[in-house]
């Protein structure tokens, strides 16, 4: 990423230099050298909002978010648009990481985005409605994409059951970057941007548990996904929901319901054996009742609730292995 100044104002030979090789440390993980190399572009030229910018993004990289928010405000201070500006973004990804709710509404509002309630309001900026997103957690490691319903322009609430390897929760909330990296299409058409998550918001306290089913039929396993939700909670047929893609696969537009029934996905990297799709599938059939399936509920709840499934139709259904994994 490389950004100079507007063509009335170039920046020196000099600010150009500090800034190009303070992003290639940030590509190297080298966030001190970088913020010191960001900082000495800023003192060369400190009317330039790109300046103020560079540095808000790096305090992002660090989290450092009262650093993110007070660059950010001098970067937009300096801007010559009223609108649309990403400065504005990363001020409104601090000022909710900061729980910092007016400055989040301005930021939002200021980039042209239509806040619900009065400018004067105080609280969350809730009621954006703007739908359902994927969120790729732990995007530098075992990263894991997850369905989720967005409660403003920074911040998804986790609504698929993670792996136990993400380290989160179903119903915990991250906060996440602004730029989608890949794409999930459905097989009605719609499309869904995948964005990062940046850090863990709000922790959720249910937690994660795995369980081997035995289920008869694909209503067998629905019906307990069925139970779980309208209980409050959660189940998930991980033999079903889990593929493993590569990065490169992962960071594209990818069709989320292929890798199952006839269709091979050749994008599918899972092998049979493995957790995925294509690993549980066997020749001439296509559905095998041994199923592994996460579970989101409470400990008091959740041998209860596999039960209640089993009594509905004790002759398709059992479970075993039972254990909390997250």
């Amino acid at each position: 990423m490389r950004i100079f100044g507007k063509g009335r104002n170039r920046p020196s030979a000099s600010w150009r230099q500090a800034t190009d090789r303070a992003f290639t440390l940030i590509g190297d993980g080298r966030y001190e050298d970088a913020g010191a190399l960001l900082t000495r572009a800023a003192d060369l030229e400190p009317w330039l909002s790109e300046s103020w910018f560079n540095l808000a993004l790096l305090h992002k990289f660090r989290h450092d978010w009262e650093q993110a928010r007070a660059a950010g405000l001098r970067a937009v201070a300096l801007l010559d648009r009223d609108t649309g500006a990403p400065d504005w973004w990363n001020v409104g990804i601090a000022a909710t990481a900061l729980q910092d709710w007016p400055l989040a509404r301005r930021a939002w509002q200021a980039y042209g985005l239509k806040v619900p309630g009065p400018a004067t309001d105080s609280g969350e900026p809730l009621g954006m409605e703007l739908g359902s997103a994927a969120v790729r957690l732990s995007p530098e490691g075992e990263a894991e994409v997850v369905w989720g319903r967005r409660l403003d322009p920074a911040r998804i609430e986790v609504l698929s059951i993670p792996l136990p390897s993400s380290g989160r929760r179903w119903g915990e909330v991250v906060l996440h970057d602004g730029v989608p990296h890949g794409e999930r299409s459905t097989a009605a058409g719609h499309t869904y941007p995948v964005f990062d998550e940046i850090e863990l918001w709000a922790p959720s306290p249910v937690p994660t548990w795995v369980v081997l089913l035995e289920a008869a039929t694909e209503a067998d396993r629905d019906a307990l996904e069925q139970l779980a939700s309208d209980a409050g909670f959660a189940a998930e047929d991980w033999s079903s929901s889990v593929r493993l893609l590569c990065r490169m696969c992962s960071e594209s537009r990818m069709p989320s319901d292929e890798g199952e029934g006839e269709h091979l996905d050749p994008h599918d990297h899972s092998e049979p054996g493995h957790p995925g799709p294509l690993g549980h599938r066997t020749d001439g059939q296509l559905w095998v009742p041994e199923r592994e399936c996460g579970v989101a509920a409470p400990a008091s709840l959740v041998r209860g609730l596999l039960d209640g499934w089993v009594a509905d139709s004790p002759d398709s259904r059992d479970w075993r292995d039972l254990e909390e994994v997250c």
